[in-house]
């Protein structure tokens, strides 16, 4: 079943800010590396990659319903942040923002009853519970260590230990 008209275009909406997401998050990486946090980095490039695969899930989302599936342009990230706690935030915000996203799609879709795209987002859904969670974690951290050099690279050999799933 092809999802109508409105669902199409939030699925597209959705896949192309997920394209973004792990453009931001390997802009971040770079900024990390940039500053001598290769664990830092390694965190994000894991991020950026699971980003990637939820761009992934809303593609083939459309493609198994025959929708369209309208790839854009990825707008530039940003490059630069005052600190590491700078850069977390900064994720975290961006969460909570997807978040938004995908409970406002999720509206759209009980309300336009795609129960194909409410299954969907509702892995989403609870991704982002944990995606919130986990960039929170080291926000708090961060908060915690405030200017200690020593705290700060322990951290970033905890996060070197992230492994893509």
């Amino acid at each position: 079943m092809v999802p109508n008209k409105k669902m199409e275009a939030l699925l597209n909406k959705q896949m192309n800010a997920e394209f973004y997401n792990s453009h931001l998050y390997m802009a971040m990486a770079g900024w990390f590396e940039g500053q001598g946090l290769p664990g830092f980095a390694q965190w994000m490039e894991v991020q950026a990659g699971e980003e990637r695969a939820h761009a992934m899930k809303f593609y083939s989302h459309l493609r198994d319903r025959r929708g369209a599936i309208l790839v854009g342009p990825v707008p530039a990230a940003p490059t630069k942040y005052k600190s590491a706690l700078d850069a977390f935030q900064a994720a975290f915000d961006h969460e909570v923002r997807v978040s938004e996203e995908i409970n406002k799609m999720m509206e759209t879709a009980m309300a336009e009853k795609d129960f194909a795209a409410v299954e969907l987002l509702r892995w989403f859904v609870s991704e982002q519970v944990e995606e919130e969670a986990s960039t929170d974690a080291v926000v708090q951290q961060l908060k915690m260590v405030g200017e200690s050099k020593g705290s700060l690279m322990y951290i970033d050999r905890h996060l070197a230990k992230r492994k893509a799933e």
